[in-house]
């Protein structure tokens, strides 16, 4: 596993093909936000002669982050996948996102991988490794992802590779620090002028060899007499490490009887820790220098990656059920099986439309083929059911801006899907005699709302279509048309979500839009019992208008809704005409009687009345019966009913006390903690909707990362007075 000169040959110029599923390797790079992904991606594809010169495609082009938002915003903002080729294998690289906001395209990258690169940065080694990088390594663990780490960034002035190695010992290794070990060290170096000195090459720990990087080439040769003592330690423990993880029980009396243990015994033993996730090596990688052909480390990488990660054979494939929920008996990763694919991406391009990343777990996908498209369509977000047939457009595998054909993609293999003008992330590809619904994988739920309006009337006309579109790339994203507030509203996971969102309508569909404030749906509901004379006469030649009624108003519980009471007597208001009473104050209510918001939980008596025996109407008599109520009203005093929603937040232990601190603060009530294991407190409150609006972006920073929430419905309460007063001045200004 990197213990000897690697001479592997390239991929450039040509999709890489796999004819084998245990010739795959699917990889995704797991990492903050900075801590260089994209840039190990690039050296990968460097040193596989995959590009001709780093980050760069041989048609031009940078190979990952191309999109135009990715280059203005200088992140990562979506799921990138670089298949590459190393020692006969083909291995699809997935980047990530590292920002919070674009966890979606993260989840959807370990979806599709068999394993998982940990990405740290020395140079952020003051900061730590981030709480929300730490469960995603317990996430991985939960399912026994096998992981790696790597450490970048060694370069930077005072960066420490021995000491960012004890952070993720502390941070990932938890009962069994010793299951996080390094396979190399980094050696350094003459000092430069400044006083750093560079790091030039690493030493195998179990082969005790040097791999020279300052050539630009790596080159192997055998450690000098003063290099030796600077491993001993290092080496021993790691020794013990592999032990302790090997199956061959006999290993450790022999090693602790003092018999030398074969180094091909080692690397076996390592190589199957690795692929059953329980040892994680920790190695080192550093970008290609100018005019480079390798980067430091990255042929260790590729041959850890190749050696020691499973292939797709080891994987179990998610459960599947037919579209109608029967079950069906689990699938392996076989090319000749029946075919079930997952979407994990959607994507459009301006010249092809959309375009699907379609991870295969059974069977052979070929292009021109038809497939069934299944969906479980998360209606609540926007997105529909989907049961219909397709025609597949062709495959192909993605590079930088380019897409290059593929003849098939087999069991195990990611492949770009075009044409697919129904599928969405998350939809099953099977065979359309043979269809199957695949389990999905966890979305993180948008809790962020963002209320937006075309910007002129052009942009009124093509809205709707671009929001359909924007949705069906993203299912982390919801799209609302609430009914109360006639807003539209996407719901985001976070603040640069929308930004992109945002763009995205933009630049890729052409419409334009103003974010505006997002209202929530408060009531109006009277305080107290109260009286109200509707009239409604009108003479101005011929038939005129004659309608007059009296009302009693009075509270309700909460949830009644309008009560419509009938107590006339003597025929005062002609019985034809009563439910036009009724609708005139249910209209009434629906419009508001204070400040413009529904009027609930009142009961209406309709006590008395007069009409005309040419004059009155159903059109007066509703008219009388919105005075009465809008009469009514100013004689009493209006309560604004606000929304209150329970909450559900889990955070780490160290920040609960600053996290019901804050609730307190947003008028929550906290109705009770519970300890949810792992160091982590669920904690639930209720709070008014409008003290959180943008609670996903606060509980971010209030727990550096780690807090989640989960947010719904509960009732209307009475809003404070003062609070009260402030919104019916709002809406008068408004007016």
């Amino acid at each position: 596993m990197g213990e000897k000169m690697s001479t592997h040959p390239g991929a450039a110029g040509r999709a890489v093909a796999a004819d084998r599923p245990s010739s795959l390797r699917n990889v995704v790079l797991v990492g903050h936000s900075g801590t260089g992904k994209t840039t190990l991606v690039e050296a990968l594809a460097l040193a596989t002669g995959a590009v001709n010169r780093a980050g760069r495609v041989e048609d031009g082009g940078c190979l990952s982050d191309y999109d135009d938002i990715e280059h203005r915003q200088q992140r990562s903002i979506q799921l990138s996948l670089v298949p590459v080729e190393w020692g006969g294998m083909k291995i699809n690289l997935l980047d990530t996102p590292g920002y919070a906001d674009f966890v979606g395209e993260l989840r959807a990258g370990l979806r599709a991988a068999d394993a998982a690169l940990f990405v740290v940065s020395a140079a952020q080694d003051a900061l730590g490794i981030t709480g929300a990088t730490r469960m995603i390594w317990d996430e991985c663990a939960a399912v026994g992802m096998p992981r790696a780490i790597v450490i970048t960034h060694l370069e930077a002035a005072r960066a420490s590779f021995e000491d960012m190695t004890e952070l993720c010992r502390d941070s990932f290794g938890g009962d069994d620090p010793d299951a996080v070990l390094p396979l190399y060290l980094p050696l350094r170096g003459e000092p430069e002028p400044d006083g750093h000195a560079p790091v030039t090459g690493l030493i195998g720990l179990l082969t005790q060899r040097v791999f020279d990087y300052s050539s630009g080439v790596r080159t192997e040769s055998p450690p000098r007499e003063d290099q030796l003592p600077l491993v001993e330690e290092a080496r021993g423990r790691l020794i013990e490490g592999i032990i302790a993880e090997s199956e061959d029980e006999t290993l450790m009396d022999r090693y602790l009887g003092g018999a030398e243990i074969d180094v091909k015994t080692l690397i076996e033993d390592l190589e199957k820790a690795v692929a059953r996730g329980s040892f994680h090596p920790v190695l080192a990688a550093a970008p290609a220098a100018a005019g480079s052909k390798q980067g430091l480390g990255t042929v260790e990488l590729l041959d850890l990656v190749t050696g020691g990660f499973p292939s797709p054979l080891e994987r179990e494939t998610p459960d599947v059920t037919t579209p109608q929920g029967t079950a069906r008996p689990p699938l392996s990763c076989d090319p000749d099986g029946p075919l079930a694919a997952e979407v994990v991406k959607t994507s459009s391009d301006p010249y092809v439309g959309r375009i699907s990343l379609v991870r295969v777990f059974s069977g052979t996908l070929r292009p021109d083929e038809t497939v069934h498209v299944s969906g479980h369509g998360l209606e609540d977000r926007g997105h529909e059911d989907h049961d219909v047939d397709e025609r597949v457009g062709a495959l192909s595998a993605p590079f930088g801006k380019q897409q290059r054909t593929l003849p098939q993609a087999i069991a195990g293999d990611l492949a770009c899907v075009a044409k697919l003008t129904r599928a969405e992330t998350g939809d099953t590809l099977s065979a359309k005699d043979q269809p199957l619904l695949m389990e999905p994988w966890q979305m993180p739920d948008p809790l962020l709302p963002v209320a937006i309006q075309a910007h002129s009337k052009p942009d009124e006309d093509k809205l709707s279509l671009g929001l359909s579109r924007l949705v069906a790339e993203d299912p982390t994203m919801r799209l609302e048309q609430n009914p109360d507030t006639h807003q539209v509203v996407l719901w985001c996971l976070g603040e640069a979500h929308m930004d992109v969102a945002l763009e995205r309508l933009r630049s890729r569909y052409g419409v334009q839009v103003d974010a505006v404030p997002y209202k929530v749906s408060l009531r109006e509901t009277f305080g107290a019992k109260s009286a109200g004379r509707g009239r409604h006469v009108k003479q101005s030649g011929g038939h005129g208008q004659y309608a007059i009624c009296e009302i009693e108003v009075e509270p309700l519980p909460e949830g009644s809704g309008i009560e419509f009471v009938d107590k006339v007597v003597g025929g005062a208001v002609p019985r034809q005409f009563i439910p036009s009473v009724e609708k005139g104050v249910r209209g009434q209510a629906s419009r508001g009687v204070a400040a413009g918001y529904p009027l609930v939980d009142v009961r209406v008596t309709l006590l008395d009345g007069k009409a005309h025996s040419v004059d009155s109407s159903d059109a007066a008599f509703q008219t009388a019966g919105a005075l009465a109520l809008r009469e009514a009203a100013a004689d009493a005093r209006i309560d604004l009913l606000e929304p209150v929603v329970e909450v559900g937040v889990l955070v780490s232990d160290d920040y609960v006390g600053a996290v019901m601190s804050d609730l307190s603060g947003r008028r929550g009530r906290v109705v009770g903690t519970e300890q949810s294991g792992g160091g982590q407190t669920l904690i639930r409150a209720d709070v008014p909707e409008i003290e959180i609006g943008r609670y996903a972006v606060d509980l971010r920073s209030l727990s550096h990362g780690t807090g989640r929430f989960s947010r719904s419905y509960a009732r209307h309460e009475p809003m404070p007075h003062q609070l009260a007063e402030r919104m019916r001045e709002q809406v008068a200004a408004e007016a």
